[in-house]
């Protein structure tokens, strides 16, 4: 079996990977017509779920930005046709505005959701918040609380719900084809050169300023862990470090930056020449000109100004870079969970262990055998979208808000806080050591 899915023609998520469209079936009529909003963050997640409005401009209208980064904003304002008093350089002055839209999309940097969303939350906007929620508990408690106070719907980007391989891996669990579930395994490979662009020299390179990496990388995995099961946490432990992306490990002859001449720079797998400069590879959060014959001086300036043409081995990076993780949930299934920086692939891989039969995925594709009779059926997503999901999550957020009804969307800020909880139990737990109980 497999599901043939309608990708967009032109519209991607960071990773060059098309996005699913939206089934029609899901989607009933808005009572008040296109749902406005306002885009707080025009980097790239804030741009592939304002893309939605692009291809949908019935359903949803992005009605102002804010934005720092002044050819973001331009960008930004000049494909959604915002007026010039919608366009704000922070999202303070989104707020010093009355409600002008139904609902703000936050796709700001870690560490700034939190201001925001309590902000939206006070003057009665509805929120799509990117994930993580906040890098502090107490903060993800706050807007939760703040949410059900003023019956704001706060949809948090959870986009792994909404990818078909796992949409249908939960299916076939709910179903009972596989007996009582048992165990877990689900393993996330980030992928070498994805971990030096995110969490050594990238904008989430530091937990302190940022978020841990089990919040800002595995909260989906956690999240969707705790979807799968059907169960809350009882007790978990975690363990893990920076074992390789240190100044004790860089090699003879490195240099602060690629372009300083450094005598191992040919060689190097993470060298921000080969990958920025001559692959032309992971450049989603370089602003570059329209004119791509001007692309190789723009590139060349970011790797001799910006973190981007840093040697992995010299930056103030402090993320693990392997991470494992073990659960307890209350209804007796146990999980493990791994996250590992160094693979040459990327792309989720599933194990369920169940009474009556198993299932083996790797998120395009998995395998279901029945051990009553032996009969093995694969289930196959046959589209390059890989998760894809993106849209049909603000699909859903459009639906909820236009219908004033917050049970039309499964990442719900009460379902997606509890993957935060356990991120900070497992935080406590690798750096303190033992298990904790209750999560």
């Amino acid at each position: 079996m497999g599901a043939v899915l309608p990708l967009s023609a032109w519209a991607k998520n960071e990773f060059g990977e098309s996005l699913i469209i939206p089934s029609e079936i899901h989607k009933r009529r808005l009572p008040k017509g296109a749902i406005t909003a306002i885009t707080c963050g025009a980097g790239n997640r804030g741009n592939v779920y304002g893309n939605y409005a692009v291809q949908f401009p019935e359903e949803l209208d992005i009605v102002g930005v804010a934005e720092p980064i002044a050819i973001r904003n331009e960008r930004y304002a000049e494909k959604h046709s915002i007026p010039k008093k919608n366009r704000f350089m922070t999202w303070e002055q989104v707020f010093a505005r009355p409600k002008f839209a139904d609902a703000i999309i936050i796709t700001t940097p870690d560490d700034l959701h939190y201001g925001p969303c309590m902000k939206a939350l006070e003057m009665g906007y509805h929120v799509l918040l990117e994930k993580p929620i906040s890098p502090s508990e107490k903060e993800c408690r706050d807007i939760l609380n703040l949410a059900e106070k003023t019956g704001r719907i706060v949809a948090v980007c959870h986009v792994l719900r909404y990818a078909p391989y796992f949409e249908k891996l939960r299916e076939i669990i709910q179903s009972g084809a596989l007996g009582k579930v048992v165990s877990v395994q689900h393993f996330e490979p980030i992928q070498h050169v994805h971990m030096s662009h995110s969490f050594v020299r990238g904008n989430w390179h530091n937990s302190v300023a940022t978020a841990p990496i089990i919040l800002a990388k595995s909260c989906h995995d956690l999240d969707m862990l705790r979807w799968l099961v059907g169960s809350p946490v009882k007790s978990l432990n975690a363990y893990g470090d920076l074992s390789w992306f240190t100044s004790e490990n860089a090699p003879a002859g490195s240099t602060p930056r690629c372009v300083d001449g450094c005598a191992v720079e040919a060689n190097c797998p993470y060298s921000a020449l080969k990958i920025y400069h001559r692959e032309r590879t992971w450049l989603h959060h370089f602003d570059l000109p329209e004119d791509k014959e001007m692309h190789g001086d723009a590139i060349m300036n970011y790797l001799r100004e910006s973190n981007y043409g840093r040697c992995v081995y010299h930056m103030e990076n402090d993320q693990p870079d392997h991470y494992t993780m073990n659960m307890l949930f209350e209804n007796g299934v146990t999980a493990a969970f791994n996250m590992e920086a160094f693979t040459s692939y990327h792309g989720r891989r599933t194990r369920v262990m169940g009474s009556m039969g198993d299932v083996v995925g790797d998120m395009t594709h998995f395998t279901h055998t029945d051990f009553r009779t032996g009969e093995k059926t694969v289930w196959e997503q046959k589209t390059d979208g890989h998760g894809g999901g993106d849209w049909k999550l603000v699909s859903d957020f459009i639906q909820a808000v236009g219908h004033e009804d917050a049970s039309l969307l499964t990442s719900t800020i009460g379902a997606s806080i509890e993957s935060h909880l356990m991120g900070f139990a497992a935080e406590k737990s690798r750096k303190e050591g033992g298990a904790l109980m209750g999560v």
